[in-house]
């Protein structure tokens, strides 16, 4: 019994860890995105326009790269984890070597697709013509990709998320670098061409690409006598023929890629309607712009608590089917609420504080190009549910409602490319249809899964833990923060006021959850160091010693 106890306490452990990994590494490689972004979009010849065609061209390898791979880690995590779960490393480690070969041949489909298919694309699609050089120069990435979604999902189904984590971290290094290299030899050679320049900075992610691909690769030799020897004192071993297991993995991987594509394709109508539609009544350089500043700036930007985030539905998936393998719902079910309550605690503020502060962070962050203050304000309201959304659908995935997310995510899509098609076209709305199909897209795909979710599991959620008191915070951060800025902007520089607002912001709002006591101890102890947090809290008297919070 006790043997027990300390297992549940390690997966428990383990599972926090994960979620830390990945959080720190998603923090970093969004941090170092927005420094190329923003190297980008201050870039002299570059701009919202050079943002527009490399945007319109990443979209469509996003796409590709979507069918090919994205939903592969987390269906070869959960395929893996149930082998693993019940001793079958055997079992574990072949699903990983077909999943290799399948998934190989697929990437290299897509990648020749997209190198044939680049002219077309460019011109009939996107009705962007400059983006073909861009298209060319990521098409080897797709391949690469693919195999290395592959051995990242293995790992992951391994409990080594932190492998994972340090190849993305990587590659992200690697791209901001190469990217500020590339574009500044092309800028030079070039005169500043935008085209050229465009795709100089999507050959970057393809260098990039290659040179994280290489790091799992080294890992897998070096880490490949430790899987042997599981493989030797493997137990519960079945031999399934080679059939029935690439049947397992597309089974529970094209439903995953499904919802991972309606994601991707939330972009891609993007790319195929705003500058079509605001055609219409503007010049086609003007419309470049205007969906320059939708995909360069505010994606960018409302993207970011998406990456911290991730870290939940990433380790949700693993962790919730190897509990489900044991039989153990109870951890699967406090697993899940946990995460959703403190996806609410990331998504609320940074939702609010993108909507408050809209104009200074562009001001701080694009002071060469300023433009879409109003656009980031009204996008900035997907965060929330998408967010939420996003755990949600791990979550599911976890439980093996795996064609839900794909559902809901697809339901939610049709309806955005109607008022994106409806919206954009009238002068007095214009790129901001694009903005409004997107709330109205992920509100949908989330109350839909959510609605699913707890009819699959019952969840330990309560609306003033989970929603009043979250809502209080926010609203004493907001509050608190936007009149620091204002008492200090005339004063000191804007964009210093700015800064110095953000920090208050996150200290204040962190003070917040800790005096409501939005998490119980329980929760609290769930956290990495979690313990001696605790310690400190009950010693300065916010958490009365022996006692819950409700």
């Amino acid at each position: 019994m006790g043997q027990t106890k300390r297992k549940k306490g390690t997966r428990k452990e383990g599972f926090m860890q994960s979620v830390l990994v990945l959080m720190i590494s998603q923090l970093v490689i969004k941090l170092l995105g927005l420094v190329y972004k923003i190297y980008l979009t201050n870039k002299e010849g570059f701009g919202d326009t050079g943002n527009a065609i490399y945007s319109s061209g990443y979209q469509i390898y996003a796409l590709l790269l979507t069918v090919s791979s994205i939903g592969v880690p987390n269906a070869i995590s959960k395929l893996v984890s149930e082998k693993v779960a019940i001793g079958d490393s055997k079992g574990a480690h072949r699903i990983f070597k077909i999943a290799l070969l399948t998934f190989g041949i697929i990437g290299f489909i897509a990648t020749m697709v997209l190198f044939v298919g680049a002219g077309y694309i460019s011109s009939a699609i996107l009705q962007i013509p400059e983006a073909e050089m861009t298209l060319v120069a990521l098409s080897p990435a797709i391949f690469f990709v693919t195999i290395a979604s592959v051995l990242r999902g293995y790992f992951n189904g391994r409990e080594k998320i932190s492998v994972t984590a340090k190849s993305q971290t990587l590659e992200q290094v690697f791209k901001t670098l190469l990217t500020v290299i590339v574009v500044e030899i092309v800028g030079i050679s070039t005169n500043l061409n935008t085209t050229l320049m465009s795709a100089g900075a999507n050959l970057a992610t393809t260098l990039s690409v290659l040179l994280s691909f290489g790091y799992l690769t080294l890992y897998y030799k070096i880490y490949k006598r430790n899987i042997a020897m599981e493989i030797k004192n493997s137990v519960n071993y079945k031999r399934e023929s080679l059939k029935k297991v690439v049947k397992k993995i597309l089974f529970v991987s094209t439903p995953i890629t499904l919802s991972a594509i309606m994601s991707t394709l939330n972009k891609n109508i993007d790319s195929i309607t705003v500058v079509r539609g605001l055609k219409k009544f503007l010049t086609e350089a003007q419309a470049k712009s205007q969906y320059g500043i939708l995909s360069g700036k505010v994606d960018t930007l409302i993207t970011l608590p998406l990456s911290f985030n991730i870290a939940f539905a990433t380790a949700l998936v693993p962790s919730i089917s190897s509990s489900m393998a044991r039989g153990d719902k109870e951890s699967a079910s406090k697993r899940i609420s946990f995460s959703i309550l403190v996806s609410i605690l990331i998504g609320l503020p940074c939702t609010v504080g993108m909507m408050i502060f809209a104009r200074p962070i562009l001001e701080l962050l694009f002071p060469n190009a300023t433009n879409g203050s109003l656009l980031l304000q009204i996008s900035a309201i997907t965060i929330i549910f998408s967010v939420l959304a996003q755990t949600i659908n791990g979550a599911l995935q976890g439980l093996g409602e795996i064609m839900t997310p794909a559902i809901t995510s697809a339901i939610g899509l049709i309806i955005k490319l109607m008022i994106n098609i409806w919206l954009i076209e009238i002068p007095g709305i214009g790129v901001y249809g694009a903005a409004i199909g997107s709330i109205v897209n992920n509100i949908i795909a989330f109350a839909l899964s959510y609605i699913v979710l707890v009819r699959s599991i019952k969840l330990h959620m309560k609306f003033i833990k989970c929603v009043i008191k979250p809502l209080i915070a926010t609203i004493i951060m907001g509050i608190c923060s936007y009149y620091i800025y204002l008492l200090i902007q005339g004063i000191i520089s804007t964009r210093i006021a700015t800064i110095i607002a953000i920090i208050v912001a996150i200290i204040i709002y962190t003070l917040s959850l800790l005096v409501l006591k939005i998490l119980d101890k329980e929760e609290i102890k769930m956290i990495p160091y979690g313990t001696k947090l605790l310690k400190i809290l009950e010693t300065v008297g916010i958490y009365g010693k022996g006692k819950h919070c409700k």
